[in-house]
């Protein structure tokens, strides 16, 4: 019985966490007995509230897979700041191949960007921005290059306190 009131618990801190699979991958082995498979997995957490996390992990099992990436971006969550429904300033990032532009957008104009963006910044719950993802189409470099563009995103606070005004 004590198993069943700790799971309520624990499914309540759950469902407040929107998971999303962005990207899947099967990769094939040639071995003596045919192909093996196995699978990588880019799995999307997030709030809605401003903070939002990433996770790649592989398997040989789908499942296991998707599992592992939720485990890793529960892990790799960071927070996002917002100013009303947008971000507080624009922002480049370079990663890899992949370079991100981020713009703010006024209110109303909802989430302008490509798949893989679109999907990390509606799950950090930024309503309106502006992205263009110039160069790499790698889902992971993406992914990585959005989120760092997200950790250099600067509140007006937290930019005045730096100037020391």
């Amino acid at each position: 019985m004590a198993k069943h009131s700790e799971s309520p618990k624990k499914e309540k801190a759950e469902t407040e966490l929107n998971e999303k699979v962005l990207y899947i991958n099967r990769c094939a082995k040639v071995v003596k007995g045919g192909r093996k498979f196995s699978f990588s997995a880019l799995i999307l957490v997030g709030d809605g509230k401003g903070r939002v996390g990433y996770g790649f992990a592989k398997a040989n099992e789908l499942t296991d897979a998707i599992r592992k990436g939720g485990e890793a971006a529960r892990k790799n969550m960071v927070n996002c700041p917002v100013e009303g429904t947008t971000i507080p300033h624009e922002v480049i990032v370079h990663w890899d191949g992949a370079t991100i532009l981020l713009k703010p957008a006024p209110a109303g104009t909802g989430v302008i960007a490509g798949s893989k963006v679109r999907a990390v910044l509606e799950l950090a719950g930024i309503r309106d921005v502006m992205a263009k993802n110039l160069g790499s189409s790698n889902p992971i470099n993406q992914v990585k290059a959005t989120f760092q563009a997200i950790e250099k995103l600067s509140t007006r606070e937290e930019i005045k306190q730096r100037r020391g005004l």
